[in-house]
Parts: C-alpha cells; sequence; structure tokens
C-alpha cells in the first residue's frame, strides 16, 4: 500500500507544487487548505499516516489545526514546517518528512 499524506496549506497550488517536484516518491498526496477540509479529508481517508502543515498558515489556526488531527486521528503523525527556509523550502521539509518517517516506516513493516 502507498502511504498517503495530507498536505496542509494556505495556496491551494501547495499539492501540485509539491506532487510535481516529488513526483520520484511513491506516495499519494492529498490537500487541505482549511479546517473543513482537513476535516473531510480525515474522515474520508483512513490511510492516512502523516499530516504535513506549510508554514503560510497563522500559529492559531495552526495550533486549532494540530488539535482537530489529535483528536480525530491519534494515530497519525503531524509535522509543521518552518517559516525561516520560505516557500521555497517546503518541498525539501516534505522529503526529508517522507523519506525520514514514513518511508522508513514503510520498509519496516
Amino acid at each position: 500500500m502507498v502511504p498517503v499524506i495530507l498536505l496542509v496549506g494556505r495556496l491551494p497550488s501547495v499539492v501540485e507544487d509539491i506532487e510535481s517536484q516529488l513526483d520520484d516518491l511513491p506516495i499519494e498526496w492529498l490537500g487541505a487548505h482549511d479546517r473543513e477540509e482537513v476535516i473531510r479529508q480525515l474522515e474520508a481517508e483512513p490511510n492516512i499516516c502523516s499530516v504535513i502543515i506549510g508554514a503560510g498558515l497563522d500559529d492559531t489556526i495552526r495550533g486549532d489545526l494540530i488539535g482537530i488531527i489529535a483528536s480525530r486521528r491519534p494515530d497519525i503523525c503531524i509535522h509543521l514546517k518552518d517559516r525561516k527556509s520560505g516557500p521555497a523550502g517546503m518541498a525539501p521539509f516534505v522529503r526529508r518528512v517522507v523519506s525520514m518517517d514514513v518511508l522508513r516506516k514503510a520498509e519496516t513493516a
């Protein structure tokens, strides 16, 4: 089974950008841009193994999303991108998270 990652970002193009930059990774990418979409994705896709939240969202929103994800799906790892690396740092951050966390776990399962 291919790991499923939920990317949460302020801009709708986040998922498309990540998919195109990281198309070499064996991942199914899902996207969400607000609270309602996050809830919908969590309820619709039981195979989500990690959520990566971009830095473009306000800290209050990011905190709210962490609470929502943790309460609905405590089995999911949640990763927050730093702000210092800017938008160009999203793809490298996602690659590191997926390589170190998701794919390594998938190999040992």
